[in-house]
């Protein structure tokens, strides 16, 4: 029997009992997950500390620790050292690709499309490919790390960011998120530490958490990480790698300069961390673009996906690593994939050398462009992005009490709450993160940043009648 009393006890969490099922821990832990899941506990919930929670269930302490550190190894918790364990602020709500045709309902200003109407070019360079008398040579295991041809194409794109890597360097992975996987599974092991950004790409902190990685948050400003924090939580946590998205950052749309990478690098240099740069829109960068990873050559892993820059179906990213890594990130490929799609690659390869890329990429930029125009006509901002594919808008302190995504979903539009991209303990500040590429025209854009203004300023206002009256 429990030593106390819990009948008129307030809890933040009182699992039903007679639900638990043998083994206790994992029946335990299986219900807190289904309560995240489902809403029951939002992100940032305190737990009942776990000797409380014990005597109220009449089990031994030791089976809710367990059951706890089951959910925190999943990233479902996070703990805090003096305040207790907390729900995460990613784990109940997933950013997954959704079926726009049977999802038809609300504006999509949530997941970056990448102006998908331009996908035509592709379509028209994959029967290209597929029309050659060497096609079926695509269809084989052969040449799983890429073909001259395709690395002599990678190297192209790569020169035109000033990065010049031997071709022995250069691996093709199935996007992006699957040469994250590579790296992590390749080069970090379980419990290491990754630095990252404080918001940062919501799918690399899900992947983290799958792998048990521990992310470290830094602290930032408009021009992206500090590197003075970097440099102390490295003597502080002993951190082994770096995640960052130097160019229109995702979720925070902020474009690092190059003294600002060039101080990032000495501390990468000088503490001998692996460098996961995440160049995904690099293709929006002005002239005389310097990717971070080319300051410290010895420790950057380059990652390139064409899924922003090209088309998103294609699945092709392209990646430049440290030679010393490579026969390990060889070894990581073939054993996770065996090999990329060479139709795949071999249609990248022939949009880029013969200059289709170029073609679309221009488009996207003027219409990215435009686009920015459009938002900064409803959100005017003290340091506008003018080819960023999304926007990080704050939230007046009067929201942030209020569900916005699902303020937002009853007004017809599906957008992102920056708790989605939050790594570490809660902020103080919120934000919204908005898609500006998704809709199919600008008309639809403007419908939605119309509908979100007037959401943004009906919330507020209500929320302060609340204050007054009460």
């Amino acid at each position: 029997m429990p030593v106390n009393s819990f009948e008129n006890y307030p809890m933040t969490w009182k699992p039903e009992k007679t639900k638990l099922t043998q083994p206790l821990y994992l029946s335990l832990a299986k219900l807190l997950e289904q309560d995240i899941k489902s809403g029951s506990l939002p992100p940032h919930t305190k737990l009942p500390p776990q000797r409380e929670l014990a005597d109220y269930l009449d089990i031994n302490l030791s089976t809710v620790t367990k059951a706890f550190k089951l959910c925190q190894l999943n990233g479902f918790l996070y703990a805090v050292i003096g305040r207790g364990t907390f729900v995460s602020p990613h784990a109940g709500t997933s950013i997954s690709i959704q079926d726009t045709k049977t999802n038809t309902d609300a504006l999509e200003m949530g997941i970056i499309k990448p102006l998908d109407l331009m996908n035509q070019y592709t379509e028209d360079a994959l029967k290209k490919v597929l029309s050659k008398s060497t096609a079926t040579s695509l269809l084989d295991y052969s040449a799983p790390f890429g073909t001259p041809y395709q690395k002599s194409s990678a190297l192209k794109w790569f020169s035109t960011f000033e990065l010049h890597p031997h071709p022995e360097d250069i691996f093709f992975t199935t996007g992006g998120q699957n040469a994250f996987a590579v790296v992590l599974i390749t080069l970090f092991h379980h419990g290491d530490k990754i630095a990252t950004d404080r918001f940062t790409y919501s799918n690399f902190i899900e992947l983290s958490n799958m792998l048990n990685i521990k992310l470290v948050p830094i602290q930032g400003d408009e021009k992206g990480m500090l590197p003075e924090d970097l440099e102390m939580q490295c003597r502080l946590q002993g951190i082994q790698g770096v995640y960052l998205v130097p160019t229109y950052s995702n979720p925070t749309s902020s474009f690092m300069d190059t003294p600002r990478k060039e101080a990032l690098a000495k501390v990468i240099r000088n503490h001998h961390l692996t460098l996961l740069e995440d160049d995904i829109y690099a293709f929006l960068s002005p002239q005389n673009y310097t990717p971070l990873t080319a300051l410290c050559p010895q420790n950057g892993c380059y990652i390139a996906s064409l899924s922003k820059a090209i088309c998103p179906g294609l699945r092709v990213a392209m990646m430049a690593v440290p030679h010393r890594f490579s026969s390990l990130i060889a070894r990581g490929i073939f054993n996770i994939n065996v090999k990329t799609s060479s139709i795949n690659v071999e249609t990248a390869a022939y949009m880029i050398d013969h200059e289709i890329a170029h073609e679309v990429i221009t488009k996207k930029q003027k219409e990215a462009f435009q686009r920015n125009l459009m938002f900064e006509q409803y959100f005017p901002s003290s340091s506008p992005t003018p080819f960023s594919f999304s926007r990080w808008l704050p939230l007046p302190p009067a929201l942030y009490d209020l569900p916005m995504e699902q303020l937002a979903l009853e007004k017809g539009l599906h957008l992102f709450h920056s708790t989605r991209f939050l790594v570490g303990s809660p902020s103080t500040e919120q934000f919204l993160r908005i898609a500006l590429t998704s809709t199919d025209t600008k008309e639809e854009l403007e419908h939605g940043l119309k509908q979100l203004k007037s959401l943004l300023l009906e919330s507020e206002r209500k929320a302060k009648d609340f204050t007054m009256i009460i």
